[in-house]
């Protein structure tokens, strides 16, 4: 699951409690496996927050040398190395006039 924050990050969740390692991966890191670790949640949810520019992005989940997709993401498209789920990140609201 991915959520844009309203303070503009973008958050996120992806649920595999058995997992003992999660990595976010995606077009935005060079799809490195070490780069991006999730942090575990006590609910079985891991979780990360990134600062990402506006933009649109695919990524998906590596957990214990694994792909996963996220398909409650804002949608899915083929990858080279199976589907690959998608992120808009939209640019900032913009700021009324006083």
């Amino acid at each position: 699951m991915v959520i844009i924050r309203e303070d503009g990050q973008t958050e996120f969740r992806f649920y595999r409690p058995d997992a003992s390692r999660v990595y976010l991966c995606g077009d935005f890191n060079g799809w490195n496996t070490e780069q991006h670790e999730m942090i575990r949640q006590d609910d079985g949810y891991w979780m990360l927050r990134l600062s990402l520019p506006p933009g649109d992005y695919r990524f998906r989940y590596f957990a214990d040398g694994k792909w996963y997709t996220d398909f409650s993401a804002f949608g899915i498209e083929p990858g080279q190395f199976g589907p690959n789920s998608i992120v808009l990140v939209p640019p900032p609201p913009a700021r009324k006039a006083a």
